[in-house]
């Protein structure tokens, strides 16, 4: 991985072969980022997706091990139980320009991977819904 900061925003530049979701958690707790947005394009493989299945409270998962286009990446960054936490859905698309997409539990670059991340300033949480089964972002009061 390499990046290069500006201002507040970040382009990161994933190498071929590096997990994505594993690299940009671990960038984030090497820079403090506690908050933000994420958004990235490149060419990925096994891609482990989810489609959240509320009345069972679980997600459905699908893997796609050959290589695709990431045609979209767009996520947030929340802390969750003190740690950085990347919530991030993706859309794929493969040589037939079929398209798939999801939420991306993790995948690997398989060419590059190039990402913008955002910092946000505040304090955002994720905490268990336990009527949605899953934590959800909270915003506590800051102290003025």
């Amino acid at each position: 991985m390499k990046y290069k900061q500006f201002d507040q925003s970040y382009f990161i530049f994933i190498e071929k072969g590096e997990l994505v979701m594993e690299t940009l958690t671990h960038f984030c707790k090497n820079t403090n980022i506690k908050n933000g947005q994420v958004s990235g394009i490149g060419a990925v493989k096994c891609i482990e997706l989810g489609a959240y299945d509320l009345e069972n409270k679980f997600y459905i998962r699908r893997n796609f091990d050959s290589i695709y286009e990431l045609v979209s990446f767009q996520g947030n960054i929340t802390l969750k139980k003190e740690e950085p936490f990347i919530h991030a859905h993706i859309t794929i698309g493969n040589h037939k320009m079929e398209i798939h997409g999801g939420h991306l539990f993790e995948m690997t670059v398989a060419v590059v991977g190039e990402f913008i991340l955002r910092r946000f300033n505040g304090k955002i949480l994720r905490e268990m819904d336990e009527e949605i089964g899953l934590p959800i972002c909270n915003f506590p009061e800051e102290k003025l």
